[in-house]
């Protein structure tokens, strides 16, 4: 078997440092000056993050969604709720997200904690601002379900597409939106030599319990 030359990808990450006194006591502030920081610096979807799920049977999934809406409650995101995530959500409602961004400099995000299914209004709202053909792709598509191929995935689409004419696309009932609410989130950033910066913000009593760790 043929050596990797994975190993010679490693790079150096700078060796700004990431100190406890500049940290804020809101972790959801320092999630969102990062996330500019990496739009600013031209990432692409930045808001980019991978979901991890677990269903009854115990077995671990993931998969990159996107970020759509964050407040002080958690991060939200939409999808099929007739998908294979969907029925791992509602078999276990707990999730962790990762956040990964090269620029301005390596960091990472990671997120532990329960899933909550958004108001309705918040999915309405964010599928009528979509373009057009997304709004008729999502209400369209079986998702996670076998297609023969990709002409009878197109033909499902068109066939919808032809049903709806020029009317609004009304939000399907199986399209939605869920939050994750942070019990844990831990900010990496890269340092020469792999001696990297960790910090963990951990919710206790209402409040959030900061600590460094090795990395």
């Amino acid at each position: 078997m043929a050596r990797d030359a994975y190993s010679d990808l490693q790079v150096d990450s700078g060796d700004d440092g990431l100190q406890r006194k500049d940290l804020p006591d809101d972790p959801i502030t320092l999630f969102q000056s990062w996330l500019q920081l990496a739009t600013d610096a031209g990432v692409r979807e930045p808001n980019a993050m991978s979901l991890a799920t677990c269903g009854a049977d115990g077995q671990p999934h993931c998969r990159v969604v996107l970020l759509r809406q964050l407040d002080d409650k958690g991060f939200g995101f939409f999808t099929n709720k007739d998908s294979h995530k969907a029925e791992q959500l509602r078999a276990n409602a707990r999730a962790a997200a990762t956040f990964w961004w090269v620029e301005p400099r390596a960091r990472q995000v990671r997120i532990v904690g329960d899933i909550q299914e958004l108001p309705e209004v918040d999915s309405d709202t964010y599928f009528h601002c979509r373009p057009r053909m997304a709004q008729i792709c999502s209400a369209a598509s079986p998702q996670s379900q076998v297609v023969k191929d990709r002409a009878e995935l197109e033909a499902i689409v068109a066939a919808f597409a032809d049903k709806v004419g020029d009317a609004k696309v009304a939000r399907p009932p199986h399209w939605g939106g869920y939050t994750l609410l942070p019990r844990v989130i831990e900010f990496w950033q890269g340092r020469d030599a792999r001696l990297h910066d960790r910090f963990r913000y951990q919710l206790a009593d209402a409040s959030w319990q900061v600590d460094r760790l090795a990395p």
